[in-house]
């Protein structure tokens, strides 16, 4: 029988630095969807604060162990079991996490997201589904100059390539 090796979806591309950016892979260890029943959104914050010590954060914000990602749902990134409060789907495998770190982080996005993640707008804890290029994807602030950029494992490739022409575009300016 064929031995499998587990790679991450940036395997290979990063870390990589170009000017004053940061490009590192971020490696969740769990990543769990939720998205609570009808009218079960309280009992699912509720049961997630007695299993990992943290609610469901509101909408377009992040704590350090769950994220808004649409309407209606979450990532937790924690194990948890919520019975018949949730649908809860294992996500660990099915998506590319970059951190963009650096003083011109907001710049080297700036040329390829439609929103405005300037500090005094998005702050730290924020979070929003966007596209980045053609991609759709899940930004969050983590850091005065951090974002954690997700999108689909299958488009990995294009988002280190999107980030890295950036990146170089600023850096030469």
């Amino acid at each position: 029988m064929a031995e499998l090796i587990a790679i991450s979806p940036c395997n290979g591309l990063l870390p990589l630095t170009v000017g004053a950016v940061t490009l590192t892979e971020v490696m969740p260890e769990r990543v769990m969807s939720v998205a609570p029943f009808d009218g079960r959104e309280k009992a699912v914050s509720t049961a997630l604060k007695e299993q990992c010590g943290v609610s469901l954060p509101a909408r377009n914000r992040r704590n350090k162990a769950a994220q808004w990602f649409g309407h209606g749902v979450w990532l937790v990134y924690a194990d948890v079991d919520l019975g018949v409060m949730a649908a809860v789907t294992d996500q660990t495998d099915a998506w590319a996490v970059v951190a963009v770190a650096g003083d011109g982080a907001v710049d080297v996005l700036a040329r390829l997201v439609p929103i405005d993640l300037r500090l005094v707008h998005f702050k730290s804890g924020h979070t929003a589904r966007t596209m980045l290029g053609h991609m759709s994807v899940a930004i969050s602030r983590t850091g005065d100059d951090t974002f954690e950029i997700m999108a689909m494992r299958s488009m990995a490739g294009t988002l280190v390539h999107e980030l890295e022409t950036a990146a170089r575009g600023v850096a030469a300016r």
